[in-house]
């Protein structure tokens, strides 16, 4: 039989795959981890006014099954300006280039810090992250009643239904007037509002840009019952006017009014006034998210990667050396190689190896006989 040697290279490639479907594993239970533990919510905050991460300040809330309230990260934050920045001009007229909320937030110990959270740059407090996802226009109005009080005074945030932010909105008074009879009515006016406004002379309005060049809004007034203590969930951005009437003027025309910032709309029947103030704020849409799989997750897919980078590119290969003499003397020293995968390197390996083998230990030159002297020769 001979003596014999065998080696064999690229274990790193089952080593790979080891690892690849243990990564599978890995990835599995972050995101088991991540329904179960998650929470997400959104906020949508005028500028000036803040937030605070308790569950009765989100505007909507959904969760994991196993989270809890105690599990929100305590911090809070101050929406104090948002800036937004479009193209002027060319084809690409509107085109956002740049959102930005300037913020004050305070964590647990209570110290303020600034941010800037932009477009897929979150803020991170915690293993909270706030994502900015939205932004439109809030319109200051006051109004007053017929006795010249003020009933009403704040942004009202409007929601935009195009790219140029032509938006619309619903300001709702409780504490309206009373009647003639004495009976007290609620005061309720649909918006519609552009920051530049655009349709002058056509019998419609709209926004030719999303910048507040140009604001102008339209209201139109109703009184009666707002039906916000129905028990029925309400469209902030909607009027429920099952059970209220249109202002109508002097002729019976249903009142209606097109407002520059710093005008007035007198309510018929002594019901007040209702002013556009000369201040537009921006509000900006938060969501604020905990993920507690994320860095679970991403540590799984580094190492799924990893290995099934292993198990492709590294070959595994086998190589046998044996070496049998030969009834005649001379030993004969024979290679073969397998390639447990598709191997490009398996033939150049083994050429490499019988070149060192050769150096190491070179044959034995063969003898050369003497050649029979010519005939011609052997006659003389």
């Amino acid at each position: 039989m001979g003596n014999a040697v065998a080696a064999e290279k690229g274990y790193l490639r089952e080593a790979g795959n080891l690892v690849f479907h243990v990564a599978l594993i890995v990835i599995l239970v972050a995101f088991a981890v991540g329904q179960l533990f998650k929470s997400e919510g959104g906020k949508l905050i005028v500028e000036g006014d803040g937030f605070s991460n308790t569950l009765t300040q989100y505007d909507d809330f959904k969760s994991g099954s196993q989270f809890g309230t105690d599990d929100l990260e305590p911090f809070s934050f101050t929406l104090n300006s948002f800036t937004g920045t479009y193209e002027k001009n060319g084809p690409q007229r509107g085109t956002p280039r740049t959102f930005e909320a300037d913020v004050t937030y305070s964590q647990g110990d209570g110290k303020d810090k600034k941010a800037v959270i932009r477009v897929n740059q979150p803020l991170l407090v915690g293993d909270s992250k706030v994502y900015l996802i939205a932004h439109g226009y809030a319109p200051v109005v006051t109004v007053k009643d017929g006795r010249g009080k003020t009933v009403y005074h704040g942004a009202v945030p409007m929601l935009p239904i195009d790219n140029n932010i032509t938006s619309t909105g619903a300001i709702k008074v409780m504490d309206g007037y009373r009647d003639k009879n004495g009976k007290k009515e609620q005061l309720g006016f649909q918006a519609f509002f552009v920051p530049t406004f655009a349709g002058a002379g056509k019998g419609t309005m709209f926004s030719q840009f999303p910048a507040l060049d140009f604001p102008v809004m339209a209201l139109t007034g109703f009184h009666g019952d707002l039906r916000v203590n129905s028990g029925l969930p309400q469209n902030v951005y909607q009027l429920d006017k099952s059970k209220m009437k249109q202002f109508t003027d002097k002729s019976g025309n249903k009142l209606a009014q097109r407002m520059l910032p710093g005008e007035t709309m007198t309510l018929p029947d002594g019901a007040g006034s209702i002013t556009f103030e000369k201040d537009v704020k921006e509000w900006a849409s938060f969501q604020i998210s905990q993920q507690p799989g994320n860095g679970l997750a991403l540590t799984g897919a580094i190492a799924a990667i990893a290995g099934l980078t292993g198990s492709l590119f590294i070959q595994r290969r086998r190589v046998w050396v044996r070496a049998v003499r030969g009834e005649d003397g001379v030993t004969v020293v024979e290679m073969a190689g397998l390639g447990r995968s598709e191997s490009a390197k398996l033939p150049e390996e083994l050429g490499d190896l019988a070149v060192a083998l050769t150096l190491q230990a070179p044959p034995a030159a063969e003898e050369t006989a003497e050649d029979p002297a010519p005939s011609g020769e052997a006659d003389k």
